[in-house]
């Protein structure tokens, strides 16, 4: 995977990463290939959606799960979004084959 973008190291951030189309910011100097990834997996989401529609349904599917699990970390870890994106940051070919809207399976 190469990425086509600007990447930014910004040590106070309070993630590993951080996807704003289209940057990705990073909180360590020389961030991990599966982080990068990751991120970029963000990236097309927010490419096919808009950056403004994604960061919407983000939040509110946020406050969704967040009702219904009543812990951050677990309304995070169940986002659609979060899910398409940790369980392919590794396959460092998802993006290649990645079909549009694909977090919609995630919902």
């Amino acid at each position: 995977m190469k990425f086509k973008g600007f990447l930014f190291h910004v040590s106070f951030l309070w993630v590993d990463g951080m996807a704003l189309f289209p940057f990705i910011l990073v909180k360590k100097e020389s961030p991990g290939r599966v982080l990068m990834n990751h991120e970029c997996i963000h990236l097309r989401q927010q490419l096919e959606m808009g950056l403004i529609f994604f960061y919407v349904w983000y939040f509110a599917e946020y406050l969704i799960r967040l009702m219904q699990y009543r812990v951050h970390y677990l309304a995070y870890m169940h986002i659609s979004f979060e899910q398409e994106a940790y369980q392919n940051e590794a396959n460092h070919d998802y993006l290649n084959k990645r079909k549009w809207w694909a977090f919609l399976r995630y919902v």
